[in-house]
């Protein structure tokens, strides 16, 4: 099978995806794989299927570093090596933004740069993924081997037109890439402001001064059992905001092209042609191993009944806020189950938390209005970005749509 064959490529050469380069099975000998030993004080970056899949294009960031004697039983791939995900998540890419360690779950691949390059490869992949998961499901673990990649077949045209589509391609998703930096960065400055203004009790006083550093009269509280600001007080989750679970829909309902998101037991998981949710609102996730994650919703969303709803009485309660709020209420105490975790509106309820000032309040909600503002809108531009990419794909790597040569400037 030849995954691109057209009418429009037929001058392009028909190749095995093993004469573009090497691919090579990461290294994971070492049983049990979550042994501590191997990584207590551990300086070498590891990434995992999820953080492949997470990743847009490049692979930032990492969660967990092995130490010298993980080091001993895997092996550090360089710099842009692309990982291709062969269980759990199926043909999963991104290239490693550094040097960086992965298992045997993951094949890295690394291009003979007469023939191929790491980038353009990552777009063959992302062009053939659902063929191949669609290939490895119905075993009771989807997976598929290194044998079976390095056999596709695939129409390529020379190195310099796959540079081309390459820089099409990877020009969207580095635009989406810097996008979310942006966003990281504005939700790293409203994080911040919330810490010195409601953990560090820094708010401007009423000469503009940081309330608590310059004197600010503080009270001890028995109830949440540490001094807070004079004029403010204790309360629960309950009693600020409205918690409910809004009705599920079944993964049938979902669809590929629908308008509005859809956000569940794992955050974002489809999308579908309804909304429950006109404003954005704050969502925990309360069913699952993702269990306790916080999500700020985007407008206009259907939210379902595997997530916990937190909606504010108060208009002067941001979902910034609720959403930083929760972050430093300790969430993960009202968490029960083993097996299967699980928050429910009984458990959440209760929580204590220390209720600000409206004033105060107020004032934080005008100052991060625009910043969550710009958010929105910079999540608005990625989902223009992906369509186009999306769009863009199929029809270049089939031959449908060209790549015109860059116009060279006259030489006087």
């Amino acid at each position: 099978m030849i995954f691109n064959s057209s009418k429009y490529n037929n001058e392009w050469n028909t190749k095995q995806l093993s004469e573009l380069g090497k691919f090579q099975r990461g290294k994971s000998r070492h049983r049990p794989r979550n042994d501590s030993r191997l990584f207590e004080h551990g300086t070498y970056p590891l990434v995992q299927t999820g953080e492949v899949k997470a990743a847009n294009l490049y692979i930032n960031t990492h969660e967990v570093c092995y130490n010298e004697f993980g080091l001993s039983q895997s092996v550090i791939w360089p710099e842009n090596t692309l990982c291709i995900t062969i269980a759990a998540n199926i043909a999963e890419t991104a290239l490693l933004g550094y040097p960086m360690c992965f298992p045997d779950s993951v094949v890295g691949f690394n291009a003979d740069p007469e023939e191929s390059s790491e980038l353009f490869m990552h777009y063959v992949f992302t062009y053939i993924r659902k063929a191949i998961q669609n290939s490895a499901s119905g075993s009771i673990q989807d997976n598929i081997n290194i044998e079976y990649l390095t056999g596709l077949r695939f129409k390529i045209p020379h190195k310099t037109y796959q540079d081309k589509i390459a820089d099409v391609l990877s020009s969207l998703d580095k635009k989406i890439e810097l996008n979310n930096r942006i966003n990281t960065e504005l939700e790293a400055m409203a994080k911040t402001l919330y810490d010195y203004w409601f953990v560090q009790f820094d708010f401007p006083d009423d000469n503009g001064k940081p309330y608590k550093s310059s004197g600010g009269k503080m009270v001890y509280n028995s109830i949440i059992k540490r001094e807070i600001p004079k004029g403010w007080s204790d309360s629960t989750l309950g009693d600020i905001a409205d918690l409910y679970q809004p009705k599920t829909i079944s993964e049938k309902e979902m669809k590929n092209d629908g308008r509005y998101l859809v956000y569940g037991a794992n955050g974002i998981v489809g999308r579908y042609n309804a909304y429950n949710h006109e404003a954005s609102v704050v969502a925990i996730t309360c069913r699952g191993n993702s269990c306790g994650q916080i999500n700020i919703t985007r407008p206009y969303s259907w939210i379902t009944g595997n997530a916990m709803v937190v909606s504010p009485n108060y208009s002067y309660l941001s979902p910034l806020y609720i959403h930083n709020l929760l972050r430093k209420s300790g969430l993960e105490s009202v968490i029960t189950g083993s097996a299967q975790p699980q928050i429910t509106r009984t458990n959440l309820a209760p929580l204590k938390i220390v209720m600000p000032c409206p004033a105060v309040l107020t004032k934080y909600a005008e100052l991060v209005k625009p910043n969550f503002d710009k958010q929105l809108a910079v999540l608005a531009e990625n989902e223009q970005l992906r369509s186009l990419r999306d769009w863009l794909l199929p029809m270049l790597m089939n031959g449908q749509v060209t790549v015109k040569p860059s116009i060279e400037p006259e030489k006087a």
